[in-house]
């Protein structure tokens, strides 16, 4: 039945879970509970249509099939074997599995998959004579492995493809910055989605392109061609039809506050036209190609959000510095009235802007541990303030 209810989790990125969890309840999702790195929630399967295609926020949408202790390999085999593989899938089906691990107790996270492969398709062998295949690439079914110590939790991956692979973005773009850590960037801003948004460094365009999506109400995933519940026994197409109608509906393409995305290249400036075009948003952001320091404020007051190199891939250490105390010479002359975000792993390279910034907080892209630093920028002072220590 599509109004059962049933658990599901939804996975994000550290310093995201206060946002992913009120992103949930916009949904209707019930039971929301916030955890590390992800939310756990309550609802039917529209809700789980819902939560793949809304979810600004959150990498995958899991729903849990089974949980056991697991404190040796031949558990783990045992436990997912007893799992009833077949209400999900046909021995002519394709699957893959992943894991994320955490234990003292084991070290393999890809002999793990591989044991719980064994676990699915030696269950199959036994009862049809057939079993079903790897697919890594777009499988009938993607399962998931959890394991905290001796903890092990059996997932369906109803999204498929991460999250934050939104469609928009062309796939030859060096893209650094996940779509999702960009919507978490613009949402933790607490920018009112109607003034001014600039992001003055915007490479392929991903934190202009998840602002304007976020002004006009338009779901993350509306431009996705495929989820992985789309493969699944009980998909319903007419439902899906009738959540991504309604998102479409949603959409208040009326709000365009004006979005300026700033780029020095000129090469990566079309880049980021291409991906702005792609997204459905050519008209509604600016891009730029000029330095920030040559950049005009497009109102008197504003949100700018910025991701400036952090240095690893700079010739000379004090070459980034100099970056660092140009962005701060630039913010004091040029942005007095506007609220600038600064995200950054250089800590060093951050007392450069000569501003404090409150609040910090603490995020990470990809592995790197970074600060997303708020600078309020009073009009008419040139008062210079020292980063605090963090």
């Amino acid at each position: 039945m599509a109004t059962e209810q049933f658990h599901m989790t939804a996975q994000t990125m550290f310093g995201l879970e206060d946002l992913l969890v009120e992103e949930l309840k916009a949904i209707g999702a019930q039971q929301v509970v916030k955890q590390v790195r992800a939310a756990s929630f309550v609802g039917d399967r529209a809700c789980m249509y819902r939560a793949n295609l809304w979810l600004r926020t959150a990498q995958r949408v899991l729903v849990p099939l089974g949980r056991f202790h697991v404190r040796r390999e031949a558990e783990l085999y045992d436990g997912v074997a007893a799992i009833r593989w077949e209400d999900h899938l046909g021995p002519d089906d394709t699957l893959a599995i992943s894991c994320t691990l955490h234990s003292n107790q084991f070290t393999n996270a890809q002999f793990l998959s591989l044991k719980a492969k064994d676990a699915i398709v030696d269950r199959f062998r036994k009862r049809f004579g057939k079993r079903p295949s790897v697919d890594l690439d777009r499988p009938t079914l993607r399962i998931h492995l959890y394991i905290h110590e001796e903890d092990c939790i059996v997932s369906l991956d109803s999204s498929g493809a991460a999250l934050h692979k939104r469609g928009y973005r062309d796939p030859t773009n060096l893209a650094p910055l996940s779509e999702v850590l960009a919507a978490g960037l613009v949402l933790l801003s607490g920018w009112d989605r109607t003034t001014a948004f600039v992001d003055p460094m915007c490479g392929s365009g991903t934190i202009p392109i998840e602002a304007a999506m976020i002004a006009g109400n338009i779901a993350p995933g509306i431009h996705r061609p495929h989820f992985g519940f789309q493969e699944w026994k009980d998909y319903d197409p007419s439902l899906w039809r009738s959540v991504r109608e309604e998102a479409r509906e949603r959409a208040t393409l009326g709000n365009r506050p004006v979005i300026v995305a700033g780029e020095l290249s000129s090469n990566v400036a079309r880049k980021a036209s291409i991906n702005i075009a792609r997204a459905g948003l050519k008209g509604r952001i600016h891009v730029v190609n000029k330095p920030f320091q040559e950049l005009e404020p497009p109102a008197a007051m504003g949100t700018m959000i910025m991701n400036p190199p952090y240095g690893e891939r700079m010739d000379k250490e004090e070459d980034i510095l100099t970056l660092y105390k140009t962005i701060g010479d630039t913010l004091k002359q040029r942005w007095s009235g506007w609220i600038a975000w600064l995200l950054t792993s250089n800590r060093a390279a951050a007392n450069q802007v000569h501003l404090t910034p409150r609040p910090r907080i603490k995020l990470f892209n990809g592995s790197l541990e970074c600060r997303f630093l708020r600078y309020e920028l009073y009009s008419g002072t040139r008062r210079k303030f020292e980063v605090e220590a963090d």
